[in-house]
Parts: C-alpha cells; structure tokens; sequence
C-alpha cells in the first residue's frame, strides 16, 4: 500500500498579537490548502497536528516558515496510507497546555536542559538519574522508556501536584522528563525548575523525534506510542518490539485501544475485540448499566441482548 498521506506534528511558543483573529484567518488557510487536523492557538503560540497529501503538507509547511514568527519552527513528519484527521479545527486557548498553575511557565524563559535522542538515551542509562514520563497514564500504559516512572494522573494538569506529593523520591536525582512532541515538558521541566529540582533534562523534540534518530533508533523504548488521531498508536523501537500493554480485563498483552461505552466515563482502556464484546465496551458494571452506553447504542442490542451478555460475563467473573 503506498503512503501518499502524512502527518505533521509540531509546535512553537512565540508570542502572537490577536491570536483569536490569527486563530479564525489560520482555519481559513488550511482549509483552502485542503488540510484536516486540529490545531491550538494561543497568545503565547501555536501547537498542531495536521494531516494532507505530501503536496497539501508541503504547501503548509511553506506557508509557516513564510511567517517570520515560524520559520524556524520543526515539523515530525510520518508517513501514512490515509488521512488521520475527519475535519479541521483550529481553536483559541488560554494556553497551549495547561498545568493548573497559579503562576504559570514562560518557556521561552524557564525551561529545562534539551538533550537530543543520543544524549537523552545516554542521560537514561546514569544511575542517578529518574526518567518521569509526563504524559496521561493511558498514554503510558500503552508505550514508554524501560524504567520510566508512571504518574498516576489521567491528565496533565494533575501533575504538578503528583510530583509535589512524591517530591523526597526525586529531590536528589537527576530528572529526565519527556512527551509526545515536546509540547508538554517546556512547560513541565520549567516547572521542575522552579521548584528547586537542580538538573532536569528533557527530551528534545519529544519521543517522535527519538524514534526517528538514525543513531538511536528508539532504542529503550518499550511498547507503541500514542498519539491523538485516528491512527492511536505508532512504532517507536525500529531495533526491538516489545509489547507493554495489558488488556484492561484480563492483563494480556494488547495495544488495542478503546473508549470506554458511557459517555460519562469516557475510559481510555487497552482491550481485545473480544473482550469488548464480552464486556459491553465498559469499564465496569455501572458502566455497562448507563442507558446511554455507546457500545449498546451502536449495536442496536435489545434489552434482552444484554441480559444474556450480563448472565453470560456472571459465568465468566464466577
């Protein structure tokens, strides 16, 4: 199958006069290029993944660089068969990522040491050195470095409190950090920084970057990494595949992701196909009794239907 598609993941913190009225011309520009993807804007910058043909990225990424706030900025770029967006979106927010600071991180001055691919896998390998993995903890149930420590948040902003509950583990070592792209930990190591944590380092370009450095080829990376389009998951370690993720019901390995069938709830959770038939596609029982489950909706199953499910998934738990 040729991959006559790609993805684009980047992002830059520049400060952007009218970034709403920048917001609402941008979405009119990539639509006219032919462009699907979501993109953040914000007042202190811009942060995007975006899918086209080669000829549709290739105009987007010359009309950025044509833009002297962007035209250094670093696209990751992969190759794919099909486009990993529906639609466009290009959205104002009051930050490109939040962390439910009272006072907030200026990358631009507050950041941690950048460690390309070749010296953060070095860095990894010190053993006085903590690898915290700043992404959500489907994020990491999914793929992550050998050894990385597993905050157990569900989103970003509850990170800084984790670290601040778990601070006398880390306070003596030195502390790499990273994410997807990279977005995530300038504002993140910043924060490190400011709370008096003496060396912290964090990954350059984010995991994408690592997984495509000649030298390094992925290499102590564990798993897939997750990504927010409708691929879920990409190759990370091109010397060694390991699967590390475990089904939500049974702990088998599996890197098949899903939505958990209450809205409600919403549970990003690893599970097979069969194990979603058997468990309705819900986390739990309540879940599996919310009268807007999805996974019920979808199927068109009869009240009667469930019942035999629920007897049946009785057997199996007894």
């Amino acid at each position: 199958m040729t991959q006559d598609y790609r993805v684009l993941l980047y992002y830059q913190y520049v400060p952007l006069e009218n970034a709403e009225q920048f917001a609402i011309k941008h979405l009119a520009d990539c639509k006219a290029i032919g462009l699907k993807g979501r993109i953040l804007v914000a007042d202190e910058g811009l942060n995007g993944t975006v899918s086209g043909t080669i000829e549709q990225t290739n105009a987007y990424i010359d009309l950025m660089h044509a833009d002297p706030r962007f035209e250094k900025m670093v696209f990751k770029i992969d190759s794919t068969d099909e486009n990993a967006f529906k639609k466009m979106h290009v959205r104002y927010k009051n930050e490109l990522v939040h962390l439910s600071l009272k006072e907030d991180i200026n990358p631009l001055e507050t950041t941690g040491t950048y460690l390309s691919p070749v010296e953060f896998r070095k860095a990894m390998l010190d053993e006085n050195a903590v690898v915290i993995d700043a992404r959500n903890d489907y994020e990491y149930d999914l793929g992550h470095f050998k050894n990385a420590v597993r905050p157990d948040i569900r989103n970003f902003r509850e990170l800084p409190q984790w670290i601040l509950d778990h601070k006398e583990e880390f306070a003596d070592k030195r502390v790499l950090t990273y994410c997807t792209g990279g977005i995530r930990c300038e504002k993140f190591s910043g924060w490190l920084v400011r709370e008096g944590f003496h060396d912290v380092g964090q990954l350059h370009g984010g995991i994408a970057t690592y997984g495509k450095d000649p030298e390094v080829q992925g290499d102590l990376w564990e798993g897939q990494m997750y990504v927010f389009d409708s691929r879920i998951s990409v190759p990370i370690n091109h010397k060694e595949q390991i699967v590390v993720g475990k089904d939500w019901f049974d702990g088998t390995p599996c890197e098949r992701y899903i939505n958990c069938g209450n809205p409600e709830c919403n549970r990003q959770m690893l599970c097979s196909k069969e194990n979603e038939y058997k468990y309705l596609g819900s986390c739990s029982h309540d879940c599996r009794m919310h009268p807007n489950n999805r996974y019920i909706l979808k199927h068109h199953l009869t009240a009667e239907d469930v019942k035999n499910r629920l007897l049946a998934l009785e057997e199996i738990i007894a």
